[in-house]
């Protein structure tokens, strides 16, 4: 099994025990995507693998595409949602195994956002510099005005270079805030050489939230 299809079974079978673990917490929203019940981010999860797996792909990655995962399973019990998910998820590690690696970054990297926004609002924190979140960290790439990441452990370019801008954090917070889980002020907190812009550091289709995220 390659590094990838490694990296996301360990994943899945992390957060399908913290959910086994405390199904009474299961129907409260997650405070990094309030519109969501813990359940409806596990429910996304499974559901992403089943849509993989039978080629419902119109549309990935969309508000729409994940809604109707989310949607179909609102009403499932929580066992049935797990083992949904445990069951196409086997078959995705195959098809991970199988790619060249790294074409599968971004279901890793969307799956270790929702993993932490889970034990965020479990209260259990962990993997955090799991080797999903590691893929995470190389895979993103945009066109943008460069951005230098600095980091305890190294540092890179996001975006176009040369950099125009530097901010400095762990790689959980920067990544954390990429994807719309840090406010405006805890970004700013952030060590930037010059003045602090927080917009460029969000991922283009997310938007800080109004208030901290503490995790």
């Amino acid at each position: 099994m390659n590094a990838d299809a490694e990296a996301y079974r360990s994943l899945r079978g992390a957060v399908i025990a913290a959910a086994r673990s405390r199904p009474e917490a299961l129907e409260q929203p997650a405070a990094a995507t309030p519109e969501w019940r813990v359940r409806d981010l596990l429910a996304h999860l499974g559901g992403v693998c089943d849509d993989v797996v039978h080629g419902n792909l119109a549309g990935v990655g969309t508000d729409e595409w994940t809604a109707r995962q989310v949607d179909r399973r609102r009403d499932w019990p929580v066992d049935a949602l797990l083992r949904d998910w445990e069951r196409n998820g086997e078959a995705v590690d195959v098809l991970i195994d199988q790619a060249p690696v790294g074409l599968f970054g971004q279901l890793l990297f969307d799956a270790w956002t929702h993993e932490q926004d889970v034990r965020g609002a479990l209260d259990e924190p962990g993997n955090r510099d799991s080797s999903a979140a590691a893929r995470s960290w190389r895979d993103r790439e945009e066109q943008r005005p460069g951005l230098l990441l600095v980091t305890p452990d190294d540092t890179r370019v996001v975006g176009v270079e040369p950099a125009v801008a530097t901010v400095q954090a762990s790689r959980f917070e920067l990544l954390r805030a990429m994807t719309g889980r840090r406010s405006v002020a805890q970004m700013r907190a952030f060590g930037w050489e010059g003045e602090p812009d927080p917009a460029r550091l969000v991922g283009p289709i997310f938007q800080p939230p109004a208030n901290d995220l503490q995790e």
